[in-house]
């Protein structure tokens, strides 16, 4: 089973470049990012042509963080700020081929938002196909995230079917799905067409997978069986130093 660290939580305390390299002597196979914008594309892609690792994708900016704006683009009034957003979240990817672009809805409601991420969405694939590029939409759980437009996997398909873009895939996190709906074997084999990236935390901590309450050991046999074979997002917070967590990788992915 191939994976890939999530260096916004991974290695968080590094410079991307070297939380790269971090990556690739801890043995994953890929990185992804949440908001790698401070870092110089330069510098990331030279991290990324030593170590061989593919960057598999990143996020659309959140907004204005310091009011708590988490995504823009179900934002009604904010469509330029979204879009510029993208505009960035294509530059940086297409620099650094990158597949894969995650959407941010951000914090709104009702059939008004709604609309406003479709177009936003038609959009940013529209524009991502220019580069083969998919675009990525993730539902996250209302324990972390309360009042966030995506919520579940139904929504996100939903959603999918209005924009009617074949870029545009599911993020299919466990974690988030765990908690807001259950029943994730069956959740994967059911949605697999639709999925364009797996990541993976345990719960409800959101720490290493060898803990909490969903038996990864079964999942990642879930998803063999499934024969998914890109690399599955290591998402999850360490509760100490990232090198230390990572004996779950021998454990239940070896």
């Amino acid at each position: 089973m191939k994976l890939s660290a999530n260096l916004g939580f991974l290695w968080a305390d590094r410079p991307l470049p070297d939380a790269i390299h971090a990556a690739k002597a801890a043995g994953f196979d890929a990185v992804e990012c949440h908001w790698p914008y401070i870092f110089d594309i330069k510098e990331v892609s030279m991290a990324l042509a030593e170590t061989g690792l593919p960057m598999l994708g990143l996020n659309t900016d959140r907004g204005d963080t310091s009011v708590g704006e988490n995504g823009l683009s179900a934002l009604v009034g904010r469509e330029a700020d979204a879009r510029a957003a993208i505009d960035q979240a294509i530059a940086y990817a297409a620099a650094l081929n990158v597949p894969n672009i995650h959407v941010m809805a951000g914090f709104a409601q009702g059939d008004a938002a709604h609309a406003c991420f479709i177009e936003n969405l038609i959009y940013a694939c529209e524009n991502a196909a220019q580069h083969g590029m998919t675009i990525l939409i993730e539902p996250l759980n209302s324990y972390d995230a309360p009042g966030y437009f995506l919520t579940t996997t139904r929504q996100g398909l939903e959603v999918i079917k209005d924009v009617g873009r074949a870029n545009l895939k599911l993020m299919f996190d466990c974690y988030h799905v765990q908690l807001m709906e259950g029943d994730v074997s069956h959740k994967l084999k059911a949605l697999l067409p639709h999925i364009g990236h797996i990541q993976f935390a345990s719960v409800p901590t959101r720490g290493t997978p060898d803990q909490g309450e969903l038996n990864y050991a079964h999942v990642f046999k879930v998803i063999k069986g499934l024969n998914y074979s890109a690399p599955l997002g290591a998402e999850y917070k360490p509760s100490g130093d990232t090198d230390a967590s990572l004996g779950w990788m021998k454990t239940l992915a070896g």
